[in-house]
């Protein structure tokens, strides 16, 4: 199978000059000093875990490259509000059409509390800048890692989010083996962040059982009528 991160990369950067020509940087930024207030994406997390519940990052997205149409009643707000009353402790919003990256500034002036930064996808230079820039707006940001050598990186980042993505992305394949060999050798003073294939309660205590307490869920939510109920459910199974 080709490489699916290197062709959402290669469609990405003309799509990232196509918004600069438009909104100029200096004008993006505006909109960022005037959106509201930041709130804390790690503090959400740690709350959850204080109250000794898994923390969700329950993510609203209508497709996936790998998936196609998840949701065709797609209703953001409504949809924000469902994983609200199941108990999320964060949302992920998928801004962008086709791929998952965006620019900081631009996720700011969204909105945004916490940025993505996917190591297979910049080097140690550019990820440290994108952190810094995070951190210049009052954003965390979660560092997402698929192996041990990005995982190496990825500590070296003033960070405490440590997102382990299960999705291999060059193949789309997913296995939680991959959370389960990754999340004890990372220290006690970040929070792992175990992203895709989570799909059902024994999923969340597969996981727990390596010391993950915070998933990020989407495509198992996403197709559920009821998302509130099964949000709830999700939850419950792995509450202490």
């Amino acid at each position: 199978m080709s490489d699916i991160l290197e062709k959402i990369t290669r469609y990405k950067l003309d799509e990232v000059a196509a918004a600069k020509a438009k909104q100029p940087l200096q004008v993006m930024a505006e909109y960022a000093r005037s959106a509201p207030p930041v709130r804390s994406f790690t503090g959400a997390i740690r709350s959850a875990h204080a109250a000794g519940r898994p923390a969700l990052i329950a993510e609203i997205k209508k497709a996936s490259p790998s998936k196609g149409l998840i949701r065709a009643d797609f209703d953001p707000p409504a949809l924000a509000r469902a994983y609200e009353a199941g108990g999320a402790a964060c949302l992920s919003i998928l801004t962008d059409g086709p791929s998952f990256t965006y620019q900081v500034v631009e996720a700011r002036a969204w909105g945004a509390d916490c940025i993505l930064i996917i190591m297979a996808e910049v080097d140690d230079g550019l990820a440290a800048d994108l952190a810094a820039a995070a951190r210049d707006w009052g954003m965390d940001a979660i560092v997402e890692v698929h192996d041990d050598e990005e995982l190496q990186r990825a500590l070296k980042l003033p960070c405490p989010l440590i997102g382990i993505n299960n999705r291999n992305l060059k193949t789309f394949d997913v296995t939680l083996a991959t959370t389960e060999r990754l999340a004890p050798r990372v220290p006690d003073d970040r929070i792992v962040v175990g992203e895709s294939g989570i799909f059902t309660p024994a999923d969340i205590a597969r996981l727990q059982a390596v010391g993950v307490n915070t998933f990020l869920v989407g495509e198992s939510l996403m197709r559920q009528e009821d998302v509130t109920a099964a949000t709830k459910v999700l939850l419950a199974k792995g509450a202490s």
